[in-house]
């Protein structure tokens, strides 16, 4: 591929997937240095960039826990009465506080009027899934006819690739990133094996340089460019679980399909995390959990997604009695009237209890934004970058200084809310200092430490209550090493 028609490719797709803010992260924070007359790391700083934010009250709308219930605390180390500083979002998000009561809404009508629950009330139970569909679409960028929300994440994922995933002799590949989500591994070997085909042949995987930690768009491309006629299937993260890594979806999407490939996405990290466009990106099929930056609860309600210009030509591969029409699904004359678009692929009845934490959260999203949220997330998580780099700049770091290097690439449309971090300090006893003191992350193999400030409910005092205390930590775990 032509280097000078791949960088215009590049950065024609950069633009169409996600427009520059008006002020980088940096020039945020200069701003309020000179406005304060104080110097960058100065406390003044974080509490200033929280009275300009438009989204704080969207916090209490949340449950925080309090450092005196998380299970490491060390309370010689803490004050009890303190809210955690979570940043496990990227995980699990935090519980909203109307969940119980939505929850206790369904759980009352179930114990007044049993059955006809079915049929009545703000979320009749055969219809439940349907009644908060509409509240996805500005989420994911689609109309809800595209949407199904049903199963959890890999439960669709093999759903769809049923459908998607039909190999020739000659179109036998499914593409996917190194070291992608091991559910999304293990449903794409799984596929293959029950079409018959060599794993080792058939599974392409596209790793990183040598000595790099993420990939380079334009390495993506020319493997699609170069071995696009024998893949039937391209299927990556939105957002890589390890790095943060956000892939260029519109632009993966367009090389794909060129070649004649369906392609499709696994959402989990770039849901409610990043904005998406699938309908106008032309994106064939994606998956995506809730229970991460849409904070249903563990295991909460997946969702699916089908463009609408597979309406006639992609049938599910399995079909159950919920694909079938409504207006006619209670003649039970087994006469299949298959929905058109993704409500096709659902097979059960939609779980009323994961309905309830859903749509509480989905409600919040409807107020807040996914616009003004991906703003606020770009500033938050700036100004973590900004913070440590500032301490740990590799250029000026002394020799026996702590390094703290952050493998996310640092162009913002190349990632999302999450930092992942590495240290040339032991990473367990990082993490479990931080842990001690009430910060709640996680530590992720090989030697990560995922760090995820959500927009929804994180503040800017926390990231600097965060990048104090692993200050103290990392000073400390280098008096100990001296």
């Amino acid at each position: 591929m032509d280097k000078t028609f791949l960088l215009r490719f590049l950065l024609k797709e950069q633009l169409a997937m996600e427009p520059s803010p008006l002020e980088l992260p940096a020039d945020t924070v200069q701003r309020i240095v000179s406005q304060l007359r104080c110097h960058p790391t100065d406390e003044r700083v974080a509490l200033r960039l929280d009275e300009e934010d438009k989204l704080r009250h969207f916090r209490e709308y949340f449950y925080i826990p309090k450092v005196q219930d998380l299970p490491p605390i060390d309370l010689s180390l803490v004050n009890k009465d303190e809210n955690a500083i979570y940043f496990l979002g990227n995980s699990l998000g935090l519980q909203p506080k109307m969940v119980k009561t939505y929850l206790e809404e369904e759980l009352d009508k179930w114990a007044k009027m049993g059955a006809y629950g079915h049929e009545v009330g703000k979320r009749p139970w055969i219809t439940a899934d349907e009644s908060i569909t509409g509240l996805m679409t500005d989420i994911v960028g689609a109309n809800e006819k595209e949407i199904a929300l049903m199963n959890g994440l890999t439960v669709n994922l093999h759903l769809l690739l049923l459908s998607f995933f039909k190999p020739t002799p000659k179109r036998y590949k499914i593409l996917l990133e190194a070291k992608a989500f091991p559910s999304d591994h293990y449903a794409v070997e799984s596929q293959l094996q029950l079409h018959g085909l060599n794993v080792e042949k058939s599974m392409r995987i596209i790793k990183p340089r040598e000595g790099e930690e993420t990939l380079r768009m334009e390495d993506i491309l020319e493997v699609i460019e170069k071995e696009g006629d024998s893949i039937a299937v391209i299927l990556f993260s939105g957002v890589h679980f390890y790095t943060g890594q956000l892939f260029n979806i519109p632009a993966i999407t367009k090389a794909g399909q060129a070649k004649g490939c369906f392609v499709g996405f696994d959402l989990a990290h770039a849901v409610g995390n990043v904005e998406l466009h699938l309908h106008d990106w032309g994106v064939d099929f994606a998956c995506w959990c809730s229970y991460k930056y849409l904070n249903s609860g563990a295991g909460g309600l997946a969702g699916a997604f089908v463009h609408e210009k597979h309406v006639h030509t992609i049938k599910p591969a399995l079909v159950g009695w919920f694909g079938h029409e409504l207006n006619t699904r209670f003649k039970m004359d087994n006469k299949l009237q298959l929905i058109p678009g993704a409500n096709g692929f659902r097979i059960s009845n939609p779980p009323i209890l994961l309905v309830c934490s859903l749509h509480a959260s989905l409600e919040i999203f409807n107020q807040a934004t996914v616009k003004a949220l991906r703003r606020k997330s770009i500033l938050l998580t700036g100004y973590l970058e900004y913070l440590i780099k500032h301490y740990y700049n590799k250029d000026k770091a002394e020799s026996k200084k702590p390094i703290v290097n952050i493998i996310t690439p640092p162009h913002i449309e190349e990632r999302g809310c999450q930092l992942t971090l590495t240290f040339s300090a032991p990473v367990k006893y990082v993490f479990q200092e931080l842990e001690k003191r009430g910060v709640v992350c996680d530590k992720r193999e090989p030697n990560g430490i995922r760090v995820a400030p959500v927009p929804l409910y994180n503040s800017f005092h926390d990231v600097y209550k965060f990048v104090s205390l692993l200050i103290s930590i990392l000073d400390a775990a280098e008096t100990k090493n001296s």
